[in-house]
């Protein structure tokens, strides 16, 4: 009886171990879990932050594609008007050479006021588009730096987005 008496607290006592082992093993898998919850939260945090200002962006993207376009179909619109005659383009111009004062001299008096040619007309609406889109751009970068800098400041301490 002694043999099995042995025997049973033999079974017993590696149980015991065994429960232990099991019990760590189990709390160090309640851990991780609680750990991984926490990164999922802060992950999921990160992730909603980031669509948020990829919205914001979007939004920014549009109104300021919307407005180039905008001023783009103005400056074809004015290139529709001068080339139908309904508009003028005037040009701010001296003459660096003095006008002759008699009246027997050919001059630029009885001449018709100075327009641009079709070439420098050109150059000057692709110079309105060039300007238009350089404009919108710089104002949409300003933007865009202004709404990061505000989503920045707006997050809380010890966030790395």
């Amino acid at each position: 009886m002694s043999r099995v008496l042995l025997a049973l607290v033999a079974c017993l006592v590696a149980l015991l171990i065994e429960r232990g082992c099991l019990q760590r093993t189990n709390d160090r898998a309640s851990r991780d879990l609680q750990d991984a919850r926490r990164e999922v939260a802060g992950l999921q945090q990160a992730a909603q932050v980031a669509g948020e200002l990829l919205a914001a962006r979007d939004a920014l993207d549009l109104k300021h594609t919307q407005e180039l376009n905008d001023e783009r179909n103005a400056n074809e619109r004015l290139r529709a008007a001068v080339d139908a005659g309904r508009q003028r383009l005037h040009v701010k111009a001296t003459c660096p050479a003095p006008v002759p004062t008699d009246a027997g001299a050919a001059g630029l008096a009885a001449a018709g006021a100075a327009e641009l040619d079709r070439t420098a007309r050109q150059d000057y609406y692709a110079l309105r588009d060039d300007l238009a889109l350089t404009r919108r751009m710089v104002l949409a970068l300003q933007d865009y730096a202004r709404s990061c800098s505000r989503s920045f400041s707006t997050q809380p301490q010890g966030s790395t987005q």
